[in-house]
């Protein structure tokens, strides 16, 4: 059986135009009937309210729809990621299910911080991609820049296959390098595409950059080299189509398209390109998972005969419809009535019903099969990165990574009223956002709410008061410093009680530390001999210094990092119990640790912002004065681009300080680069 199914999602940079043209995308396959523009508000994906009075997306919609390629109906389900490095959660989950991605890139900023993290972030995941290069129609529109920028700063390789007919508010249309002819939309709405010939005036672009094409083709294709290299041959639309699909599914090149979404003009071409180009989920190696008993490797063919599985990349609980599990079905099928395995739970459930996302409606569906990505009702405990399977043959996939939250916020309600109701709507939102923590202060008895930046938590708390009516006071944000140990100590720690019956006796000899390069987390070395500690007490060891790691020694920040030797120690036949050395740990860490020379860490961002010339003085000297270091000042059509590294401490209400300084002539970007030792200056005066 054939899959014309495509799994795509839109990644890009803030304002780089994805969903203008996922709009665009929707309106040409038929499934909305009016085009939307964000400016105005009205668009299909971002349907929450903040969405629209941002003018960006936060949580990454879901969408099916259809598209007709010659005789074939493809479906595709499109996912419109956001673009802020605050919701990179949400873009990471959704790469985690996706199979393939259409990159977005603004034609006068050309590869933005943003691109850079998500198009990475794709890369980790192994799956195809497009670029599209868009807005060709603004000012300072350079494809030829954009395309370079992709090659220096993505280390990709990119082919044009189209290249544009002008720039600006000359652009006209596109030239298709493969069956080498222009395209013009000549209508409003961008529905009729109009063929001619090459102008004289792009004949000799045209030419040169179809043998570039050509060129990396036979470079990364071997039957596409011989064909090129064999001078008799005319190499026709098809030898080229066909070893571009070998290639782009590889990832060794990448295709790049152009046009202006806004503009409704080349967005067809771009369909075609995602159904052509991409894999089929039955196109793809085996899914790799495990046994959750035995840890054995076990591999699933994407297929609808092979056994279920499935995994769930979102939780989305709506007021209609209760709470819906996003699922990425990678092998077999389910039936709504069908008992499926939660394979973290260990519990089984019964799935009420089966539904398919149209982006704000939803459509009852008998069957979802390998391949699809569907929203489940009925399942009570389901969390992001859950693993669904049959109760036959349980299987564990790859879970989604979460990032540590950064800042975080004390919030209490402001009415006593809301107490309640606060509680619950909190419990809700982490569910729905996974990078989010809730924890109580356990000194002040303040709830702390964190996350991955100002803005990540300035639309939270947005969304608790419109989503949910509940008016928040919020303290000031704080950073989440970690701590790290700079000496090494040796420390012996026993535990020894006697309370009538069995006591307690735990004895153990380690060296505490910090580790080479002092990489996250904690290395445990285990030097016990001949048995003076039996087998069964060294993991019980080993979990209470991880578990006591989270309370550093300094200020209760997490430590980031830790070297333990297990050097020696004794035990009591009677009164020796797992939990006395797990105990024992904790307090050894407790005991020695502050002898280590604790350090605090801060998070360091890295910082681009975009000015024009005459701030460039004032943007310097104010990043100097926040602790910040440029690392570099480049120049982008016109525009004075800087690189700066700035503790996270140091860059609170950043965005609006800068749109002061430069009568908002300047825009900022920023992402978690790496931690860093805090200046003793500054730790002294925030370790009291």
């Amino acid at each position: 059986m054939k899959y014309n199914t495509r799994n795509i999602g839109i990644i890009a940079h803030v304002d780089a135009g994805k969903t203008t043209l996922t709009e665009r995308l929707l309106y040409y396959t038929g499934l909305i009937h009016k085009i939307g523009n964000v400016d105005d508000g009205n668009t299909t994906m971002d349907k929450d309210i903040q969405e629209k009075n941002r003018g960006i997306t936060i949580s990454s919609a879901a969408v099916s729809t259809q598209w007709k390629k010659g005789e074939t109906v493809y479906n595709i389900n499109i996912i419109d990621t956001p673009g802020h490095i605050d919701f990179a959660v949400e873009v990471e989950r959704s790469l985690r299910v996706l199979d393939s991605v259409v990159a977005v890139f603004c034609a006068s900023s050309g590869v933005q911080p943003q691109t850079e993290n998500v198009w990475f972030q794709a890369e980790k995941h192994g799956i195809s991609k497009i670029c599209f290069i868009n807005k060709m129609d603004r000012i300072g529109a350079d494809f030829f820049a954009a395309l370079k920028e992709i090659e220096t700063k993505l280390h990709a390789v990119p082919m044009a296959l189209q290249i544009p007919i002008g720039a600006e508010d000359q652009f006209e249309g596109v030239i298709d390098l493969i069956s080498q002819k222009a395209l013009y939309w000549t209508d409003e709405n961008g529905e009729t595409i109009i063929e001619k010939e090459i102008p004289a005036d792009h004949k000799a672009d045209a030419d040169e950059y179809r043998m570039k094409l050509m060129e990396t083709l036979a470079e990364y294709d071997e039957k596409f080299f011989e064909i090129f290299m064999d001078s008799d041959n005319r190499i026709t639309g098809e030898m080229i189509t066909e070893a571009l699909q070998k290639v782009c599914r590889s990832g060794a090149a990448v295709p790049v398209l152009c046009g202006s979404a806004f503009k409704n003009k080349g967005v067809q071409p771009l369909l075609d390109a995602v159904v052509t180009y991409f894999p089929a989920p039955d196109q793809l190696p085996a899914v790799q998972g495990k046994d959750p008993e035995t840890e054995e490797p076990v591999e699933l063919v994407r297929n609808e005969t092979e056994s279920f599985s499935g995994l769930v990349f979102k939780v989305v609980i709506d007021k209609h419809m209760g709470r819906l599990a996003m699922l990425r079905v990678y092998s077999g099928k389910i039936k709504s009535g069908d008992t499926v395995l939660n394979v973290r739970t260990g519990e089984s459930f019964r799935i009420s019903r089966i539904l398919k996302m149209q982006s704000d409606k939803t459509l009852s569906i008998e069957e979802g099969k390998a391949g699809d990505i569907v929203a489940l009702t009925g399942i009570k405990d389901a969390k992001t990165g859950d693993s669904l399977s049959s109760v036959e043959k349980p299987v564990l996939l790859e879970a989604i990574t979460i990032p540590a939250p950064v800042i975080r916020v004390s919030i209490e309600p402001k009415t006593n009223s809301d107490e309640k109701s606060f509680g619950l709507v909190l419990a809700k939102i982490q569910e729905e956002d996974p990078s989010l923590v809730v924890e109580r202060d356990r000194q002040t008895g303040e709830t702390l709410l964190s996350g991955l930046g100002e803005l990540h938590l300035e639309v939270t708390l947005e969304k608790i008061r419109l989503n949910h009516g509940i008016e928040v006071n919020q303290g000031k944000p704080k950073v989440s410093y970690r701590e790290i140990l700079t000496e090494t100590r040796t420390h012996r720690e026993k535990l020894s009680k006697q309370n009538g019956g069995n006591g307690q006796f735990a004895d153990i000899t380690f060296e505490i530390g910090p580790r080479e390069n002092n990489e996250p987390g904690l290395e445990f070395i285990n030097l016990i001999k001949g048995g003076v500690i039996p087998g069964e007490f060294i993991p019980p060891v080993e979990k209470g210094f991880r578990e006591a790691m989270e309370n550093g020694p300094l200020r209760g920040y997490p430590l980031e990092s830790m070297k333990i030797r297990l050097l020696d120690g004794s035990f009591h036949v009677q009164d020796s119990a797992a939990f006395d050395f797990e105990n024992a740990a904790r307090d050894g860490f407790r005991s020695a640790a502050l002898s280590c020379s604790p350090k605090l860490l801060e998070p360091i961002m890295q910082v681009e912002i975009q000015s024009i010339e005459e701030y460039t003085g004032a943007v310097t000297a104010d990043i100097n004065r926040r602790r910040g270091i440029i690392s570099s000042i480049d120049e982008r059509s016109g525009r004075k681009i800087f690189t700066a590294e700035v503790p996270l401490a140091s860059t609170f209400g950043y965005i609006s300080d800068l749109r002061t300084l430069t009568s908002g002539r300047a825009s900022t970007s920023m992402k978690l680069s790496h931690y860093a030792l805090v200046p003793d200056f500054i730790a002294n005066t925030l370790v009291t």
